[in-house]
């Protein structure tokens, strides 16, 4: 079955033999926004769940951080900073200090310096995947308000592990950028608000999938009587899905359940089994859950520089030779097994692009992906990613390759025709034919050996006789490794050999039909094959009369036997080889190796002569190896003859005469001799062997020292540009949050301003430097006939109802002097303003514009006008009175006089006004009685009448005086007095 890539979660992984004294960790992370919802989880939380909690954040690493301290006082528990090579314990809460990124080590947390980095930008991810690997299924990971990405990759890793995932729902979260990139993954279990996620944590903690020492226990545990809950759960899956998880490794799948029963609350197979027959889409999900795959593009980046050095040059090779020999051009065929949601397909189509447009050539490319999921097929097909999973894509590559869509990426159509995706279980259905090219990473490892036993087989079946297999990195052949030869033990690439073994599919019955389709034209046959190289065999087997042998590779495996060696050749004791120097018989197997090992190194034939020992009897014969070179002459084959040079027979030793006896030890000396020397040229073909043997190591350790500082010069590049990226991120995450607390202030003010202006009754106009409309009140909405969309319009294009026709230029010359204006002016209903204009200065004193504003001072003009008429008024009246009259101050000076006191006095107004009445004429008005009445008597009455003065003056003689004076009380407190004189001859004209 085609599984997808999933994470290294196999039987053998530390996360699925966990010791018992291991306890859950909780790894909450956030970004802005994060102490709100930290403080509410917190909070919310019991204290003796069991867990260590780990909090996560972006912090400044130039500011002390007061989150441990802020958090000691949200919970009951314990609350510390991290410092390195801390223990961690449950119930304890442990917080990440400023300026570092944290990983876990068995039961510590380790600190790593981040000096160029502000805050890590993926230092979420980081404590998530490494957490994942130390806890596998008591791994739970928590993403809150956050303001990137951060921490979605880590919950897959999480939830690959077999771990618990959750995210504060985006409507909960101060900013749902973190939670939003997390829950569109598909990989989170609970969608909850903070205090949601403490409550299913607490109720989690009771759970034997949080409690057992290993995360198949609780399965274990229910198995311990019968079989018949996880019997029942498989034959449900195999009933919906027509998939047999029973033939998966048994941990894999029990992880998986105990999992789902975990989110569901549920602590029995009984249970589980009942809840899934009364809810099928439980069925889907445990499915799903089963075959959930980590992968992503260019994954193991150094296997595709592999397929680059390796496997794209043999295939250009061969098609070269093709085309040499005229033959038709085949396509390049590549299968995919388990390709998940398509990345790795996509990933060997751009390396493959890459690499053909480097060399300038164009072959049909076909590569076939295939999975059991539909999900992930239909995923696979669109080629739409987020921008998460394209994060490993080099900018080049996603320029080239990939068009931006609305959230993420898609797969440019050149790539995507290249690849045809398609469900495909490898157990049940048949295999594609004639590829080039498997990848099947990472699917093998959840297979049972009799699942293992069906699946290499196949992939033998259905490569070319030059073609390729590629593996996982904890894959092997197995117990197949003689249909596959080893190519890079490092990336565990493979290439078929040939093999005369029968190859049996066991495919399960299928209820499709087929529609009959028009026929095919036969494929072109191939110049070189397996036949090819056994009809050589025979033409240079017939060319020499038939002696015996066999037929080797390169590897000095027996590919064919020809004629009866069982004379020569035996199967050794122990496990079955056709190794021919396994095989070959006492006597031959030395100088068989040494005559093997010189056809090698010279490619030419060689002849050795050796003693086969059978029963203690030695028989001389000539070994001859033969190298072939079959077309293309990319593998070398070797044709091994063996002959007798003398007839078999038994010495007799009786009787032998003596010229018989030298005649023997001559033999037996020459045979000796013969030994010794075949001893002798075998030592020394070993020690050839080994000369190369060392020079090739030595080229090989340099070429690897070369490597290594290569990479450690890369390394440290890529170090240099991750930190500086990640410095980049977290400044602007920085300044988001300053833009975003800027704008709140600004948004405050912007409230503070329109209310304002919304409650001020006075006309105010601001206008740009250039006379265009930047912002007015209501009022001057009225004033200058404006409606809100006149802002920006120029004030030339506005008819106000102001009488003044040089307004424009008034305000220009405010800009201009910097000086402010001020003038009355009417409107067109005759009201009046004082209209003021000032420069519009910003906060760093630029001008920038102008203000106006009127001010309504109609009712003031109006009053001071009604004024100055009342006084005219009581001026007129005061003039035409025929007594003299003087109006005083509180302190007795002279404010005015009318006609007839200058005229009967004969004073000017010069020396009256403003001067005291006692001093008035030289002080002829420094009246005794004058005195006693504006001293004594007035005080004390509002009005003095007929009070009779006689004085002499120097001017006009002796005048008897009638006064009347009366007290005029004013607003702002200061008193007048007004000064009626009436002298005798003014009475007597008036007939008193």
């Amino acid at each position: 079955m085609a599984l997808p890539q999933p994470f290294p979660t196999d039987d053998d992984s530390p996360a699925s033999a966990l010791p018992e004294e291991m306890f859950p960790v909780v790894a909450i992370g956030a970004s802005a926004g994060g102490l709100e919802a930290f403080t509410e989880l917190l909070s919310h939380l019991p204290t003796t769940t069991g867990m260590a909690f780990v909090l996560l954040q972006h912090l400044d690493p130039n500011q002390p951080s007061l989150l441990s301290e802020i958090m000691g006082r949200t919970t009951e528990m314990p609350v510390m900073e991290v410092v390195d090579g801390v223990a961690i314990a449950p119930n304890h809460v442990y917080v990440i200090p400023p300026n570092t990124a944290l990983t876990i080590v068995g039961s510590e947390l380790r600190l790593q310096p981040r000096p160029r980095s502000r805050t890590g930008s993926h230092l979420i991810d980081s404590f998530f995947s490494a957490l994942a690997q130390e806890r596998g299924t008591k791994a739970i990971g928590v993403v809150l308000s956050g303001a990137d990405a951060d921490g979605t990759l880590g919950l897959k890793a999480i939830k690959a592990a077999g771990g618990i995932t959750f995210s504060q729902s985006e409507t909960s979260a101060k900013f749902s950028s973190m939670p939003h990139m997390a829950i569109a993954t598909g990989q989170v279990d609970f969608i909850q608000t903070p205090e949601e996620i403490a409550q299913t944590l607490a109720s989690l903690s009771a759970h034997p999938y949080i409690t057992s020492p290993s995360p198949a226990e609780l399965v274990a545990q229910e198995q311990a009587p019968s079989d018949t809950g996880l019997n029942t759960i498989l034959t449900l899956l195999k009933r919906a899905t027509k998939i047999d998880f029973a033939q998966y490794k048994p941990n894999t799948v029990k992880r998986r359940i105990s999992r789902r029963m975990a989110l569901h609350h549920l602590e029995s197979l009984e249970s589980y089994s009942q809840y899934l027959q009364a809810n099928p889409e439980e069925v889907q999900a445990l499915h799903q859950e089963i075959l959930i795959g980590v992968t992503g593009f260019f994954r193991d980046g150094d296997v595709f520089a592999a397929l680059e050095q390796t496997v794209f040059p043999a295939l250009l090779r061969q098609r070269q030779v093709q085309a040499g020999q005229g033959n038709p051009e085949l396509p390049v065929r590549i299968w995919v097994a388990g390709c998940s949601t398509g990345e790795e397909a996509y990933s060997i189509a751009i390396c493959l692009l890459e690499y053909l447009s480097r060399h300038s050539v164009s072959p049909t490319i076909q590569i076939f992906a295939t999975d059991v999921s539909k999900l992930a097929i239909e995923v696979a097909r669109s080629g739409r990613y987020s921008p998460t999973q394209v994060s490993d894509v080099s900018p080049e590559r996603l320029q080239r390759f990939f068009v931006p869509t609305d959230g993420g990426y898609q797969v440019n159509k050149v790539v995507r025709e290249l690849c045809i995706f398609a469900c495909q279980n490898l157990i049940t259905d048949p295999p594609l034919s004639r590829l080039d090219l498997i990848s099947c990473r990472n699917v093998l490892i959840y297979f049972r050996v009799s699942l293992q036993s069906k699946v290499l087989p196949m992939f033998h079946y259905s490569l070319k006789p030059d073609g390729f297999l590629l593996l996982g990195s904890s894959e092997t052949t197995g117990e197949f490794g003689h249909l596959f030869s080893l190519i890079d033990s490092r990336y565990k690439l493979y290439a078929k050999q040939s093999s005369s073994l029968p190859l049996n599919f066991d495919f399960d019955p299928t209820t499709y039909t087929p529609s009959p389709q028009p026929p095919r034209p036969a494929p072109p046959q191939e110049r070189f094959s397996e036949t090819d190289l056994y009809d050589l065999a025979n033409q240079t087997v017939l060319a020499r009369y038939g002696p015996v042998g066999v037929l080797v590779n390169d590897r000095l495996e027996i590919l064919q036997f020809r004629g009866q060696t069982g004379t020569y050749l035996e199967p050794a004791p122990g496990r079955a080889s056709l190794n021919v120097l396994t095989m070959a018989k006492e006597g031959l197997r030395l100088d068989l190796r040494t005559a093997l090992y010189q056809a090698q190194q010279t490619s030419e034939a060689v002849q050795r002569r050796s003693l086969l020992i059978e029963a203690g009897d030695r028989r001389p014969v000539q070994i001859e190896v033969m190298p072939l070179n079959p077309q293309p002459a990319d593998k070398a084959y070797y044709l091994v003859f063996f002959t007798d040079l003398a007839p078999d027979g038994t010495a007799s030793h009786t009787d032998i005469p003596a010229t018989d006896l030298e005649n023997q030890y001559r033999q037996e000396n020459l045979a000796l001799q013969q030994d010794l020397d075949t001893t002798r040229s075998h030592l020394q073909s070993i020690i050839q062997e080994q000369e190369a043997t060392n020079q090739d190591l030595r080229a090989a350790n340099e070429e690897i020292l070369s490597s290594n500082e290569e990479l450690q010069s890369t390394n440290e590049e890529l170090q240099t540009a991750k930190e500086e990226i990640q410095a980049t991120n977290e400044e602007l995450s920085t300044i988001n949050d300053e833009l975003y607390r800027r704008n709140s202030e600004t948004t405050h003010i912007s409230n503070d301003f329109q209310n304002l202006l919304s409650s001020i009754h006075i006309p105010i106009l601001m206008l740009e430097d250039d006379l265009r409309i930047r912002r007015f009140t209501p009022t001057a909405a009225t004033l200058f006939n404006l409606i809100p969309g006149d802002v920006g319009r120029p004030l030339g294009d506005i008819n106000h109802r102001l009488a003044i026709a040089d307004l424009e230029a008034c305000i220009l010359a405010v800009i201009n002097t910097l000086e402010q204006s001020s003038q009355e002016v009417q409107d067109q209903e005759g009201r009046w303003y004082d209209l003021r204009i000032r420069p519009y200065r910003t906060l760093d004193n630029r001008i920038d514009g102008a203000v106006v504003v009127l001010v309504d001072i109609d009712n003031l003009k109006r009053s001071a006008e009604q004024l100055r008429q009342a006084r005219d008024y009581a001026d007129a009246i005061v003039q035409t009175v025929r007594e003299a009259l003087v109006v005083l101050t509180h302190d007795l000076r002279v404010v005015t006089a009318n006609r007839q006191f200058y005229q009967t006095f004969q004073v000017s107004p010069g020396d009256t006004e403003g001067q005291l009445i006692f001093e008035l004429g030289n002080g002829q008005w420094d009246i005794p009685q004058l005195r006693s009445l504006l001293h004594d008597l007035l005080p004390q009455n509002m009005q003095i009448d007929d009070f009779e003065v006689v004085h002499n003056f120097e001017t006009i003689g002796p005048q008897t005086m009638w006064l009347n004076a009366r007290k005029m009380t004013q607003v702002n407190g200061d008193d007048l007095v007004l000064l009626a004189i009436e002298t005798v001859l003014e009475r007597a004209a008036n007939g008193d």
